[in-house]
């Protein structure tokens, strides 16, 4: 199964590894997904309707995942404009991504792993994990995951200016191997919920 990623912005690419795992726990066909990458197109495009259409001329595939942060919406407004943005062009399978913050609130679930990206996985510097139940009232989720790869480092001085938790916040969604205490979330209990009705959807039509 190819699936493709359309999200807000290239920070968000890490959700491939998220929905990579989320796909393998409810199909058995192998998986393959790509993140959507618009930014060396000639033309930029404007609004979400025309990035969809971009999306599916350059990155194909049989199920587009489409990602939007809620922030101070309500989900339902958020689904609701990926929706209109894709009335009346033909499209795969689709399933909308909502997170209630940003998507670096689902990082924050795997201390070994964000001390693993941080190159110092035995450091014995404390770190405040946020809650499970937490998650989705944390005001800043990537300033946070920023300062916990940072502190996690327990590098000074220089070495610490060099230090990029950017780049090393996708290595965090590459080392963590379950994603599954995400479904404690609802923003993430809908998402699988969603999955799943496109999943039957299609298993449905392929019988007919």
């Amino acid at each position: 199964m190819k699936f493709t990623l359309l999200s807000d912005g290239s920070s968000d690419r890490v959700l491939l590894r998220i929905l990579d795992w989320l796909l393998r726990q409810h199909v058995s066909d192998p998986v393959m997904g790509v993140w959507a990458d618009l930014r060396n197109m000639h033309t930029l495009p404007r609004n979400l309707k025309d990035r969809v259409r971009c999306t599916l001329e350059q990155y194909p595939c049989d199920m587009l995942f489409v990602h939007r942060d809620a922030e101070n919406e309500k989900p339902k407004k958020r689904e609701n404009e990926i929706r209109a943005a894709i009335r009346g062009y033909p499209v795969p399978p689709l399933v909308c991504v909502i997170p209630v913050r940003m998507q670096e609130a689902w990082l924050l679930i795997d201390e070994a792993a964000l001390r693993r990206a941080a190159d110092n996985p035995n450091g014995s510097v404390s770190i405040q994990f946020p809650r499970i139940e937490d998650l989705e009232t944390i005001p800043n989720p990537k300033r946070l995951l920023h300062d916990l790869l940072r502190s996690a480092s327990e590098l000074r001085g220089r070495r610490l200016k060099r230090f990029r938790p950017g780049q090393r916040s996708h290595r965090v969604a590459e080392l963590i191997e379950n994603f599954s205490r995400l479904r404690r979330l609802k923003a993430f209990q809908r998402l699988e919920s969603e999955l799943i009705k496109v999943l039957e959807g299609e298993a449905g039509g392929n019988s007919r």
